[in-house]
């Protein structure tokens, strides 16, 4: 009932007039940005964050979810009618939603992405709000030990699963890491990698950070890439459905959302992996198998749900334990850090109000979604035709204007661009973006941690595994990193295994990166790269 009374109170927050309009005008945005070619939610988010910042965190954080569902709308549009995802999650969803579009159905799988979006939107929203003070009482009673081992667990975790090279996502860490050091150490006073500037001793600001990496990196990337020959943009009506598509949907819609939330709210889960079974239980399950692969409507229907019920699944430990476990999600802890809000165990607590508003503004925002968006589904389609230079363009005007906005100092400006360039080599030579945000975000965090553990311990490393918790992350740390190891054991040792006569070939094997191949394929021709950053 506490929970019902808090969430009640939200709504009473963000139904004022003018957090509502706040609501209105991120959703339109957020959809605006996010329909673009090449555009996911993470960068929509990130270009748009400095918009917020004139407004007090409450209202801030209420436009900010706006966005954050109008950007993952706008990312399903691109999927459909251009086959460009605008991250590695929306990939499923463009496999039968552009088949769909080319065959004359662009209306109909608009329109099962908008509202399957809606249904999954709202039922995670309702587990967000009834697990995460769950995840609160029991994150309040971690010590140190435990909550530094759950931080390098999310670390490791979304660095070992990222990309086709481990190596190149714990260097994407380092990078991240080395970037979170630079400032004053807060203990002894000293000045770490500020290379002589005084503007550098506090440190470089997240949101510049997350500009530069996202947006001012992607502009680059793709810049370089421009392709000469013009989009082709599928007409669409206004979205409807029909009875068989009513009766086809709405159990994908239900199995997309069982499937996207657990695995939103894992520390290494993601969308990608909950879209692609969501697929494949729709292909098993379908009495229209033959559909797929030529645009059966269930392809479109679970993958979205399962997309849009992993955001709000990310939102659990992102509020409750202060983790980020994707890309978007990372850009949303910069929003909170950027107001000196900390999200964790203590923010249901110092920041109620607050935090059941932006849960509330959650389900408005969906709500909004659905009913602004159907009806704009037209004129979100010409946008798409928009010539891209002039796109991004557009892009690296705003980033720049947004960096400059933080501090108003001419030196974030340099740091934009060195970062940015940084970001496009990321890019050229396949380092997943996501790993040096969360390293830059998290670094100074997990120190912090690890000191006042070895305070506590007297020095004594033993202290780092002195609660049970602790030594059971400890124990899924190392799975982890030996798993391809043990894994490579396993398939060296199995043809001993294998009954006399059977010949084993190499090929009979499973390819190692099932979505990777659809990721790449997606982005063939100079494509954007996924705000992930796929290897």
């Amino acid at each position: 009932m506490d929970v019902f009374s808090s969430l009640m109170d939200g709504f009473a927050t963000a139904l004022t007039p003018m957090n509502f309009l706040y609501a209105v005008i991120g959703v339109l945005l957020g959809t605006a940005v996010g329909v673009l070619p090449g555009l996911g939610p993470a960068m929509t988010v990130a270009l748009l964050l400095p918009v917020t910042y004139a407004l007090e965190p409450t209202s801030a954080f209420i436009m900010f979810a706006g966005i954050y569902y109008g950007g993952m709308y706008g990312g399903s549009t691109t999927s459909i009618l251009l086959n460009t995802p605008g991250e590695s999650s929306s990939v499923v969803t463009a496999i039968e939603g552009n088949k769909m579009a080319k065959a004359g159905r662009a209306a109909q799988a608009l329109a099962t992405a908008a509202i399957g979006s809606f249904v999954a939107g709202t039922i995670g929203t309702a587990l967000l709000a009834v697990c995460a003070p769950i995840v609160v009482k029991f994150a309040v009673s971690l010590g140190s030990p435990s909550y530094f081992a759950i931080m390098v667990l999310a670390l490791l975790a979304v660095t070992a699963v990222l990309g086709s090279s481990r190596l190149r996502g714990f260097a994407a860490l380092g990078l991240g890491l080395a970037i979170g050091l630079v400032g004053i150490d807060s203990v002894t006073g000293q000045r770490r990698l500020t290379f002589g500037q005084p503007l550098l001793a506090d440190g470089l600001d997240i949101v510049v950070v997350a500009v530069a990496i996202f947006a001012v990196g992607e502009a680059l990337w793709v810049a370089a890439h421009l392709r000469r020959n013009p989009l082709q943009v599928i007409p669409v009506g206004r979205p409807w459905m029909g009875k068989k598509d009513w009766k086809r949907s709405w159990k994908p819609w239900l199995r997309g959302t069982a499937f996207g939330f657990p695995f939103g709210a894992l520390p290494a889960g993601g969308a990608e992996i909950p879209t692609f079974l969501s697929y494949v239980t729709e292909k098993r399950l379908s009495k229209h198998p033959e559909e797929f692969g030529h645009g059966a409507i269930e392809g479109v229907a679970g993958p979205e749900a399962a997309n849009n019920a992993a955001a709000a699944g990310t939102m659990t430990p992102l509020l409750a334990l202060g983790l980020p476990t994707n890309a978007t999600a990372a850009v949303m802890l910069a929003a909170f850090t950027s107001y000196g809000i900390q999200p964790g165990p203590q923010l249901f607590a110092s920041q109620g109000p607050l935090v059941w508003a932006l849960i509330a503004s959650l389900f408005i925002g969906n709500f909004l979604l659905l009913l602004i968006n159907l009806p704009l589904a037209p004129l979100w389609a010409k946008l798409l035709q928009l010539p891209r230079p002039y796109l991004y363009a557009g892009i690296l005007f705003f980033a720049t204007l947004g960096a400059y906005s933080v501090n108003l100092q001419a030196f974030d400006l340099v740091i934009l661009l060195a970062l940015g360039a940084l970001g496009f080599m990321m890019r050229r030579f396949g380092l997943p973006v996501l790993p040096l945000i969360l390293g830059v975000i998290l670094g100074p965090r997990i120190e912090g941690q690890l000191r006042k553990t070895l305070q506590l311990s007297a020095g004594d490393p033993a202290g780092l595994w002195s609660e049970p918790i602790a030594v059971g992350i400890y124990i899924l740390i190392a799975l982890i990193l030996l798993w391809p190891l043990l894994f490579k054991l396993y398939r060296r040792n199995r043809p001993a295994a294998t009954p006399a006569g059977i010949p084993v070939t190499s090929g009979s094997s499973a390819p190692r990166d099932a979505t990777g191949s659809h990721s790449h394929s997606s982005r063939s021709g100079g494509e954007p790269s996924d705000g992930d950053g796929d290897g």
